[in-house]
């Protein structure tokens, strides 16, 4: 069962969404305009907002990722989510304190990678080790993965 957390983020531990994929997608479908973080969690990004890396700029958010699909997407969003979730999971095994989890804010800007900047953060949901694992699984069954512009 999906369970939703909000008001103090730092208080959101026990929030999963998952196990299914399906899940979350009906959370995105219901709850237009929520974002998807990799992160130390909500309790660390409460005090803080992202830096830029290149220039040690401080942001004016947090940055985040729409699962929202765009309009031009004709396939199941299950599928746009597998594909979004797979193409940021780099960021927790660069650092395992890292997870992926569902908030909302107001949009505070764009990063220098033209991604949505997020101030006052509500944390949603935390998705689980299962649905990233599922994520990744259907990504690489439905997708050519790792296949770049140049063919």
């Amino acid at each position: 069962m999906l369970r939703r957390g909000g008001g103090d983020p730092r208080q959101l531990r026990n929030c999963i969404a998952g196990p299914r994929l399906a899940e979350l997608a009906a959370l995105v479908r219901s709850c237009p305009g929520l974002h998807v973080r990799w992160s130390e969690g909500p309790g660390q990004d409460a005090e803080r907002t992202s830096i830029d890396a290149e220039s040690g700029l401080r942001l004016p958010g947090l940055s985040v990722n729409p699962p929202d699909a765009e309009g031009w997407w004709t396939r199941p969003l299950e599928d746009w989510l597998a594909r979004q979730l797979s193409q940021y999971r780099h960021l927790q095994d660069e650092n395992p304190d890292r997870f992926a989890w569902i908030l909302r804010g107001e949009f505070a800007g764009r990063g220098p990678d033209c991604e949505p900047l997020l101030s006052n953060p509500e944390a949603v949901a935390i998705l689980d080790e299962q649905l990233l694992q599922e994520a990744e699984d259907r990504h690489r069954g439905e997708f050519d993965a790792g296949r770049g512009p140049e063919g």
